[in-house]
């Protein structure tokens, strides 16, 4: 029955130490998707490099190569007269042809961003060397768009911070009550051990092993829970949070595991130093 007792209370502070690391690994999932979300809103802002009348195929070309290459550009297409022609009337409903007798819009590119250069400085920089070109025109863009966009960002990523920042806070307040808990249901064992006259160390280290075991279980049992968490988002909702890639899954491993491992590590050491060091009348007064 003893035995029992203790693989129940493990059992319950493992799954309550998995309950609040899924807390962090969530909130981990929120900033990844954020970021995500503020890079494909950058990506999307389009600069267009509007081409003269006069440039040639090869001068058309040479600036298509470097567009292309540029260590800025996320994406580059190349837009025709007609097809601005045919995108103007779509979108206006008139065709500039009929009064005019010709077709007075220019080819250009289309060209889109990376997120570290999708500012407004940065933009510049690259209008200046870009107008240089003889065979460039001019080149636009929405400049309010951009400022409004890095505003509404560094707000959004402001308040991100601060909510990451007290469930983080929360997170390990609780996970800290937790081992306490677990540790002072063991006082009297560690004063046992104290008077058999066992070392700090020694009466430390089963329970500081024991809890960092009871961490990394509960780190593992925490991704399982987010895994599910995410396929359900994606098969039942539809909603993919974000890419899948090998340095996401190994910033939320970390994140959650070796987060569980060095909490539970750092709350068993400071709740067993205080047993270790309180007298035997004052463990029956609390």
């Amino acid at each position: 029955m003893k035995q029992h007792r203790f693989f129940t209370m493990y059992l319950t502070t493992t799954i309550s130490v998995a309950l609040v690391l899924c807390l962090i690994g969530l909130e981990c999932v929120v900033v990844l998707s954020t970021r995500q979300l503020i890079r494909n809103l950058r990506e999307n802002v389009a600069v267009s490099v509007v081409i003269t009348e006069s440039a040639d195929s090869l001068q058309t070309n040479a600036l298509s190569s470097v567009l292309n290459n540029a260590p800025y550009t996320h994406s580059c297409e190349y837009i025709s007269k007609q097809e601005a022609l045919q995108e103007h009337i779509e979108q206006l409903g008139e065709d500039p042809t009929q009064f005019l007798g010709y077709n007075p819009l220019r080819a250009s590119f289309e060209l889109h961003l990376k997120d570290a250069y999708a500012h407004n400085d940065s933009i510049c920089l690259i209008q200046s060397a870009l107008l240089a070109m003889p065979m460039v025109e001019d080149v636009m863009y929405q400049q309010d768009v951009i400022k409004m966009l890095d505003a509404n960002i560094s707000e959004l990523s402001y308040i991100l911070m601060g909510i990451a920042l007290v469930l983080l806070i929360m997170a390990v307040a609780l996970i800290n009550n937790t081992i306490r808990l677990h540790v002072y249901s063991k006082r009297f064992l560690i004063n046992t051990m104290r008077l058999v006259g066992a070392t700090p160390w020694v009466i430390k280290a089963p329970i500081v092993y024991r809890n960092m075991r009871m961490g990394l279980e509960a780190g593992l049992l925490a991704l399982g829970v987010i895994a599910m968490v995410l396929y359900y988002a994606k098969t039942k909702l539809g909603v993919w949070l974000f890419d899948l890639t090998t340095q996401n899954v190994l910033i939320i491993a970390l994140v959650v595991v070796l987060g569980g491992v060095l909490i539970t590590f750092f709350g068993s050491v400071m709740a067993t130093n205080r047993y270790v060091r309180m007298k035997i009348d004052k463990m029956y007064e609390i």
